[in-house]
């Protein structure tokens, strides 16, 4: 049962663009976001109003509030 949960979530790294070596950026701790480059913006990604800590290299929070891609 375990191996099948770790599967699915392996899984759905990988179909998100993060893939199974960790390409997410660490300033989005709640999604996984690739690292730059690309540069992205919100009407690229899916995600909204999720936590944005340190250096934001896409941007996603403009008001520095800590909250990216806010609707």
């Amino acid at each position: 049962m375990i191996r099948v949960v770790l599967l699915v979530l392996i899984m759905g790294a990988v179909l998100a663009g993060c893939g199974v070596l960790g390409n997410c950026d660490g300033s989005y701790p709640d999604v996984c976001i690739p690292k730059a480059p690309p540069d992205l913006d919100c009407d690229d990604i899916t995600h909204r109003n999720f936590r944005v800590e340190g250096s934001d290299p896409h941007r996603f929070d403009g008001d520095a509030d800590g909250i990216g891609c806010e609707s």
